[in-house]
C-alpha cells in the first residue's frame, strides 16, 4: 500500500489532509495495467485530465481561422496563430513556477478565469474590427498572446499529480500514467484541431474559440479543486530530491541534467513542427494540401496506441535505454520521409513513424520527472511542454523555408535532423545519467 506523500515530519494535524491512493490490488483489472490509474485518482481525474487539456489544442488553429476568416488575411491569421504560441511558450514556465510555490489550486482557477477573459477578449476584438491594421491589429495580437500565455497546463501538471501520488512507490505505476498522459496529449492534439475545423465549417468560425472557453472556465475549474491537488500541494518531503540521483541532488549538479530533457522535447517539438510543414507541402504537389491534417493525424493515433504499450515494457529496460532505441527508431522512419511518392505510401510511413515518436515523448517526460527537484516538479514538467512548443515554431519556420526554396522533398531533411538530434541526446543522457545509475547500485548494496 503506498504512503501518504506528506512528510513524516509533518504530522501535526492539517485542514484538508491529503488522500491516501487506493491500491488495494483485488484482483486483474480489465484495464490491465491501466486498472492502477483509477485506483490512485479516481476515474473522475481521468476524464477531467483528458478533456480539460483540449481547449489548449484549440487555442491555435481556432485562433488561426477565426483571424484569417474575419480579416480575409492568411498573415494576419498566422500571426495570430504565432502570437499564442509564444505566448504559451513563456507562459507554461511562469504557470509552473506559481504552481510549485503557491499550489495547483489557486494557480489553475485563477488562469481558468484570466484564460477565458482572454479568449472572449480576441473574439470581441476580431469580430468587431472592421479593417485589421494599425491599432486593430496590435490588440488582435495582444488578446491572442494573452491567450497562449494564460492558458491552464493540464497536461504538465497532471503529471506532477501522478509523481505525487506514486511517490514512494512502484516505479511501474508512474511509467504507466505517463503512458496514458502521452496517448491523452497525443488524443487531444489530434481531436483539437479536427474540432476547430468541423465547427468552423459547419457552423461559425468564433465557435471553436467560444467553446474552448466554455471547457475552460468549467472543467479547468474541475480539475483544479480535484482531491488528486491534495497530493501536488503537499510539501516534498527533504528527502525525496535524494532519493532518485543520489550525487547529484545539488543544484549545480542538477540543472545540466534538466536541460538534457528540455532540449529533448525541443527536438521533439521541431519534429513536430518540421513534420506538419513537410506534409503541408507534399499534399500540395497533388493538390490537396487541406488534407495535411488528416496525414498529421495518421502519425498521432499510430503514436498515441505506441505511447501506451510502454507501461508494459519491462522495467530492466532503462529509461535512457529506451531513448536511445526510440529514438534511433525515429531517425530511421523520418529519414523515409522523402521516399514515398503516392499519398497512400507516405500514410504507411507515417504509421510506422508514429509507433517510435510515442514511446520518444513518454520516456522523456520520464526523465525529466526522475531529474526534476521534488518541489520543482511542475516548473520541470511546464519547461518541457514549452520546450515542444518553441520547437514546434523552430521547426515549422526551417521546413517552411526548405519547402519554399528548393520544394517538399528538402523540407523532410528537417524532420530527420530533429530525430537524429533525439538520439544523440539520448546517448548523451545515458552518459550523464550513468553515474546517478552507479550511486543507486551502490547505495542498494550497502
Amino acid at each position: 500500500m503506498y504512503k501518504n506523500p506528506t512528510p513524516a515530519s509533518a504530522e501535526s494535524p492539517s485542514p484538508e489532509p491529503s488522500p491516501t491512493p487506493r491500491l488495494d490490488r483485488p484482483g486483474r483489472s480489465r484495464l490491465g495495467r491501466f486498472g492502477v490509474l483509477p485506483r490512485l485518482a479516481g476515474t473522475s481525474f481521468l476524464v477531467l485530465g483528458l478533456f480539460a487539456r483540449l481547449p489548449l489544442a484549440m487555442l491555435t488553429v481556432g485562433a488561426l481561422t477565426l483571424v484569417t476568416t474575419a480579416s480575409d488575411s492568411y498573415a494576419a491569421g498566422g500571426f495570430a496563430a504565432g502570437a499564442v504560441g509564444i505566448g504559451s511558450a513563456l507562459g507554461a514556465p511562469v504557470l509552473g513556477v506559481l504552481a510549485d510555490r503557491r499550489g495547483q489550486r489557486i494557480v489553475l482557477l485563477v488562469s481558468a478565469v484570466l484564460n477565458t477573459l482572454a479568449i472572449a477578449g480576441l473574439l470581441v476584438v476580431t469580430l468587431t474590427s472592421a479593417r485589421f491594421t494599425g491599432g486593430a491589429l496590435a490588440l488582435v495580437l495582444a488578446a491572442a498572446f494573452a491567450m497562449g500565455f494564460t492558458c491552464p497546463q493540464i497536461g504538465p501538471l497532471a503529471r506532477v499529480r501522478w509523481m505525487a501520488m506514486t511517490r514512494g512507490g512502484n516505479r511501474s505505476d508512474l511509467d504507466t500514467a505517463l503512458s496514458y498522459e502521452g496517448t491523452a496529449d497525443e488524443l487531444t492534439f489530434v481531436l483539437g484541431p479536427a474540432l476547430v475545423g468541423l465547427l468552423a465549417a459547419a457552423i461559425a468560425p468564433w465557435l471553436p474559440l467560444a467553446l474552448a472557453a466554455a471547457l475552460t472556465i468549467t472543467l479547468v475549474s474541475a480539475f483544479a479543486v480535484h482531491r488528486t491537488v491534495a497530493f501536488s500541494d503537499a510539501a516534498p518531503a527533504p528527502a525525496d530530491d535524494d532519493v532518485a540521483l543520489g550525487e547529484h541532488t545539488s543544484p549545480r549538479r542538477r540543472t545540466p541534467l534538466v536541460l538534457l530533457p528540455v532540449a529533448g522535447m525541443i527536438a521533439m517539438g521541431t519534429f513536430f513542427g518540421s513534420t506538419q510543414t513537410f506534409l503541408t507541402a507534399f499534399t500540395g504537389h497533388f493538390g490537396s494540401a487541406e488534407s495535411s491534417g488528416l496525414l498529421y493525424a495518421v502519425m498521432g493515433l499510430s503514436s498515441a496506441v505506441a505511447a501506451l504499450s510502454v507501461a508494459y515494457w519491462s522495467p530492466r529496460f532503462s529509461h535512457t535505454g529506451r531513448w536511445i532505441a526510440s529514438a534511433a527508431g525515429m531517425a530511421v522512419a523520418a529519414a523515409a520521409l522523402a521516399l514515398p511518392a503516392s499519398i497512400a505510401a507516405m500514410v504507411l510511413v507515417l504509421l510506422v513513424l508514429g509507433i517510435f515518436v510515442g514511446p520518444t515523448m513518454v520516456t522523456i517526460f520520464s526523465i525529466g520527472s526522475d531529474v526534476a527537484p521534488a518541489h520543482r516538479l511542475g516548473t520541470v514538467m511546464t519547461l518541457l511542454a514549452s520546450g515542444i512548443v518553441a520547437g514546434t515554431a523552430i521547426g515549422s519556420a526551417l521546413a517552411g523555408t526548405l519547402a519554399e526554396s528548393t520544394g517538399a522533398a528538402a523540407a523532410a531533411v528537417v524532420p530527420a535532423s530533429a530525430a537524429g538530434v533525439l538520439l544523440l541526446l539520448g546517448v548523451v543522457s545515458a552518459v550523464a545519467l550513468r553515474p546517478a545509475r552507479i550511486t543507486q547500485a551502490a547505495q542498494g548494496t550497502a
